[in-house]
């Protein structure tokens, strides 16, 4: 065993043993289209007065946070996206009615005169807060437990819980958020006081605020009348008391009030943000909200395990097959692959999403890919020097193939940024997965399958015995192609005839079926409900168009659901729509529920256009830097090739077009930009040692070189996309349809309209060859021979 093969072992059981420990000592993280609950997206309006910026939309997330709390929804999830956004995820919650009820008022902050104790005492009392000596300040007590408030219907005064639980009568309210100014956590460390909040009122409310805490200070220090509550939403967010130095009537100035207390730097900075937040409210608009019933998600998670074991068993079993003991090698590290990958989105704390988890299905059976170009690469050199030993010719291998890998890995992951990047909601997580895939793939492929198989090159028996290791003899596919030699590029001209009929085809089918865009992109509703008892379509559109839903459309979904999809429909319209079904299914439950605003609909259709040109555009780059002009226009012309195919067969046969499509479909772009890169790899390495020989004869040699490659490696993603289409269901059945559809027309152009798309911009092209391997722009020939060397030989001579 070599030095370097031995790190890369000890590298590889250093990794897999962390995986191990993180895969059995933490859990993932799911999100709500898996473990089921309700996620809704706010936008902030600005008004005539108030701006919708960042810091007013952190204010009123501050705002939104305290009321959703006040749901009792377990482990709520507040974020702001971008300047104006809020996303709000409530676990469990699958009737957001209440939830969209509470959010959408504004926020009311008002001040209020302490009369005393509530009249219902709790049956635990705590004794009242105490003043400080600060002059100018007032004193903040310790949060605690409260029990629920007492409002008077006849008045406006409230008896509700202070921050320690104890039941306080409030008078009227004397002040409103309206009249705060300004209010500031800050650090007092020259007074001692630790975090401070300070307030600042405009003009006419700092005369009130002065005459509010002149009236609590005639009252003797530590009576609860010499306190000043803070209520936001009726809820006391504060209580101080007024300080024991301020005098009767004088009251406290506007710039000279402070809030003290035992703060902490977050607790001042969120009292501070509430204050502030009440004083400017800006509305929210609900664009985006989407349900999940738990038995979706749980069945979404036990299809797609299901779909990964069974794809990635029927994988390692094609793979070695093909590449016999190696290929058993390479199925190692296939399992140890997912298990690295699982373990980085546990540890990264990654939110697995329902796309998520299809694209870590997805990158499974493509992980295999490396692993047949190296092997592919190996077989060669064995068969053009068969008496090279068989780590000589493993070794080469990966050297050869390592330019194909690191760019098809490259424009893969490409895709999986402009999915992160353009994407939206859970869609981003399937271009975090894949990204991670795709990085996992690389180290189990270059790292621990290349220490296994460089381990088993180094057995005399697998030496000796060239039908077990898998490479030592090419294989059926090459051996058959070889033979036959089939003239491919006589007239490329009728490959690209027939890749233009089509995409006349899909064109048509997108011209007269048109493309059924999902709720996603068109705006409006969509609900899946289960019921009870069996209701036809027919039934359930009646019911549904007597209760006042005329334009709804029903259809079947799933096993025996109903999917209803309309136009406008708030949380009520939709309670009275599940009514309707109910009287003819008895029970009924609402499986899904997607609700998007007129306004995101149409930003999201607009960024999926954006994010496929950017997709073209980025491809066209990359390639352009890295290979000839005319092999970039020709793999860009067969990827947007690729991708109207894919639209035009999801329009001939009526299926949705969304969110989860666009993913699948910008992954299509990585996968076919991936089979062309291949190709003019190799056209690249041939035409550099041939410079003299014609480009067609280059392009069929390359190409027949190629298809082991393509075939096997396209052969591993099938068996995996095949799975999720069976047992998917209708959350991942359209998203493996799209799949497969693209791996096939990818396939296809990657051989039929790329090569000859190339090969028609090379006859006008005037650019010479490129080099021959090795001697590149500058290299010295003497450097070129040690570059090229056999890593086996020390280079002495006799």
């Amino acid at each position: 065993m070599t030095r370097a093969t031995a790190v890369r072992a000890v590298l590889a059981v250093a990794v897999l043993l962390a995986s191990v420990f993180i895969t059995l000592t933490m859990s993932p993280r799911l999100g709500l289209d898996l473990q089921g609950g309700t996620r809704i997206v706010l936008q902030a309006r600005d008004t005539a007065t108030v701006e919708a910026d960042r810091e007013t939309t952190d204010r009123t997330l501050e705002v939104l946070r305290q009321r959703i709390d006040s749901l009792g929804v377990s482990e709520p999830t507040l974020t702001r996206s971008g300047e104006d956004r809020i996303i709000v995820e409530l676990p469990d919650v699958q009737d957001p009615r209440q939830a969209a009820e509470v959010i959408g008022r504004t926020a009311q902050l008002t001040f209020h005169a302490v009369e005393g104790e509530g009249t219902d005492q709790p049956e635990e009392k705590t004794p009242a807060p105490e003043s400080t000596t600060d002059p100018e300040s007032t004193t903040e007590p310790a949060p605690a437990t409260e029990p629920a408030p007492d409002t008077d219907p006849d008045s406006d005064r409230l008896t509700l819980p202070d921050e320690q639980g104890r039941l306080l009568a409030l008078g009227e309210p004397r002040l409103s958020g309206a009249g705060v100014e300004d209010a500031t956590a800050a650090f007092d460390a020259q007074g001692g006081a630790g975090w401070t909040v300070s307030l600042e009122f405009r003009k006419g409310a700092g005369q009130d605020w002065k005459k509010l805490t002149g009236e609590a200070a005639c009252h003797p220090a530590g009576d609860d009348r010499r306190r000043v509550a803070i209520v936001l939403d009726e809820k006391v967010i504060s209580s101080p008391q007024v300080d024991p130095s301020v005098g009767c009537r004088a009251g406290l100035p506007s710039g000279a009030t402070q809030i003290t207390g035992s703060f902490s730097a977050d607790e001042a900075r969120d009292l501070a943000l509430l204050i502030k937040g009440g004083a400017l409210p800006v509305p929210v608009e609900i664009v985006e909200q989407r349900t999940v019933g738990p038995t979706l998600g749980a069945a979404a998670i036990d299809a797609s395990a299901q779909a990964a074991l069974i794809g990635a068993a029927a994988t390692a079993l094609f793979i070695t097959v093909v590449y016999r003991l190696f290929g058993a090698l390479a199925a190692v590290a296939l399992g140890a692959y997912g298990v690295i990958s699982y373990a980085a989105l546990v540890a990264l704390g990654v939110t697995l999403t329902l796309p998520g988890l299809a694209g870590f299905v997805l990158a499974i059976g493509m992980a295999v890919d490396a692993n047949v170009l190296v092997f592919e690469r190996a077989r060669e050199e064995c068969a053009d020097r068969p008496t090279r030993s068989l780590r000589s010719a493993l070794t080469t291998g990966f050297r050869k193939a390592w330019s194909a890998v690191a760019d098809s890995n490259a424009t893969t992951l490409i895709a999986a940024g402009l999915l992160f990047f353009l994407g939206s909601g859970p869609v981003k997580g399937f271009g975090v997965t894949l990204a991670i895939g795709v990085v996992a793939s690389m180290f189990s492929a270059l790292v621990i399958a290349r220490a296994l198989t460089e381990i088993a090159a180094n057995s005399r028996f697998v030496s000796d015995y060239r039908g077990v290791n898998g490479i030592a003899r090419p294989g059926a596919v090459r051996t058959w192609l070889v033979r036959k030699d089939p003239k491919l590029f006589r007239k490329s001209a009728r490959w690209l005839v027939v890749s233009a009929a089509l995409v006349v085809v899909a064109v048509a089918g997108i011209v007269v079926r048109g493309v059924d865009l999902g709720v996603e992109f068109t705006g409006g509703r969509l609900v899946e409900y289960s019921t009870s008892r069996p209701v036809d379509v027919e039934t359930a559109r009646d019911s549904i168009a007597a209760a006042g839903f005329g334009d709804a459309e029903v259809t079947t979904a799933g096993d025996g659901d109903l999917s209803v999809r309309t136009g406008k429909l708030d949380n009520d319209g939709e309670h009275a729509l599940r009514t309707a079904l109910a009287e003819e299914g008895g029970e009924t439950t609402k499986v899904r529920d997607e609700l998007i605003g007129p306004s995101l609909g149409d930003e999201l259709r607009r960024n999926a256009l954006i994010a496929l040109g950017v997709a073209v555009a980025v491809q066209l780059a990359y390639l352009a830097v890295r290979f000839r002009w005319t092999f970039a226009v020709a793999s860009v012309v067969a990827m947007v090739h690729d991708v109207i195919l894919v639209v035009g067969a999801f329009a001939w046969l009526g299926r949705p077009v969304d969110g989860i499509f666009l993913a699948a479909l910008l992954t299509v772009i990585g996968y076919s930009v991936n089979d062309s890169v291949v190709v003019f790899d190799r056209v690249r390495e041939l035409w550099g040692a041939n410079r003299r020989t014609p480009l067609d004869t280059i392009a069929r040699r390359a190409v027949l070189q190629t298809v082991p490659r393509t075939v096997n490696t396209g052969m591993g993603a099938l068996f995996i996309l095949a799975a999720l289409a069976v047992l998917g269901g209708d959350s991942l059945a359209d998203f493996a349809l799209a799949l497969l559809i693209g791996i096939v027309v990818g396939t296809w152009s990657s051989v039929f309209t790329a090569v000859p798309g190339a090969l028609a911009l090379e006859r006008s092209a005037k650019a010479p060859p490129p080099p021959a391997p090795g001697k590149g722009k500058g290299t010295p020939r003497g450097k070129a021979r040690a570059a090229r060397r056999d890593p086996l030989d020390n280079g002495a001579r006799v």
